[in-house]
């Protein structure tokens, strides 16, 4: 059936995909300054999975055009504009930074292709517990509530949140998490000649800081000569510290701190890290060449699943070595950001770094 003139157009597209069918609208002409021809300029409403839903969405837009970015915007690009207006009136956002980060698989997604599978599977696969799930939901909410206000979404997807089943929260590898052994440790020092990002390892198991942290540190925070540095953000309020440098690994700190990149740890282009590509690019290769770590069948979703030391281990790992070395609780939690400390806890000064710097030069 022809469209009439001036409607717009709806074609299937080749290939196998999800929505074949594309509708567009024609917002007028220009003249190719090659050839002198005159050629048609489209707008793309959008990608329907039927010619019907298609024809429909065509049909709204003539009757009330939209901004079609809205049709396209993704999850990462509402949750840019949305955090610029709210993280403006909120003093602590490290909780929200985090529920994005745990958000990754919906980053790249359009907003409105978003479905309440989608978030569920989020849920499911985080490994996160209750608190910090309710977080999440509360994040996703006020995302929603943004979409809804700017006419990205309808006020039935804002809804779906509510039924997001948190219910089953709880962290499926926490029974994996292991301090290395000394024998691993041995094989790191002596192979971090051979690949720098051993050293990255070793920066983690002396120092307690998290994966997150460091590759969020930046080289202005870093102060070697007095052998500390500081995580100005982090998961917990706990985690806002200075962080005591050992001796044994300011070499690695003053290799990083060479290369040309604002953070301390860089990729080979000297570009900051993304988390999933450090672990998944060098992290588990890594722990595979030193047998730290292998790929075993999930029996329950019949694929390969890594199965060995993740970066939290070594977290564990200096706190295992600080309480060998009989080093004072409360300073073994200033060293490392435990969320178990008291608020009065919190006030980190250069008064207790000569102490820190003293224990962590222990193990």
């Amino acid at each position: 059936m022809k469209l009439p003139n001036g409607f717009g157009s709806v074609y299937k597209l080749s290939g196998n995909r999800r929505n074949p069918y594309v509708a567009k609208k024609t917002k007028g002409w220009e003249i190719d300054p090659i050839t002198g021809k005159s050629k048609q300029l489209y707008i793309t409403v959008g990608y329907y999975p039927t010619r019907k839903e298609a024809l429909t969405a065509l049909a709204e837009y003539n009757k009330d055009p939209f901004d079609l970015h809205h049709a396209t915007i993704t999850f990462e690009e509402v949750y840019e504009n949305w955090s610029e207006i709210h993280f403006e009136k909120i003093k602590d956002t490290n909780g929200y930074k985090a529920a994005f980060n745990t958000s990754q698989p919906l980053w790249k997604m359009r907003f409105v292709d978003i479905k309440l599978d989608h978030l569920q599977g989020v849920v499911d696969s985080s490994g996160k517990n209750t608190p910090t799930l309710k977080t999440l939901k509360i994040l996703w909410g006020l995302m929603y509530d943004y979409a809804v206000i700017h006419e990205i979404v309808s006020q039935d997807k804002r809804d779906m949140v509510r039924y997001v089943d948190i219910s089953k929260a709880g962290n499926p590898n926490a029974y994996n998490r292991k301090p290395f052994s000394k024998k691993e440790i041995s094989i790191l020092w002596k192979c971090k000649d051979s690949n720098i990002y051993v050293t990255v390892i070793l920066i983690m198991i002396y120092s307690g800081v998290r994966i997150g942290e460091l590759l969020d540190l930046e080289k202005r925070d870093i102060h070697l000569d007095e052998r500390w540095f500081y995580v100005k953000e982090s998961k917990t309020e706990a985690g806002i510290r200075e962080v005591p440098i050992a001796e044994k690994i300011v070499p690695f700190f003053e290799y990083w701190m060479n290369r040309k990149c604002d953070h301390l740890i860089c990729t080979p282009d000297d570009e900051p890290f993304q988390y999933r590509n450090y672990y998944d690019s060098y992290w588990i290769p890594l722990m595979l060449e030193f047998g730290f770590g292998k790929f075993v069948i999930d029996e329950t979703k019949k694929e390969p699943v890594y199965d060995g030391h993740r970066p939290h281990d070594t977290r564990h790992t200096c706190i295992s070595l600080l309480t060998e070395k009989e080093v004072d609780e409360r300073f073994i939690k200033k060293i490392v950001g435990h969320k178990g400390q008291g608020v009065t806890e919190n006030v980190y000064t250069h008064i207790e770094l000569p102490t820190k710097l003293e224990a962590i030069n222990l193990i």
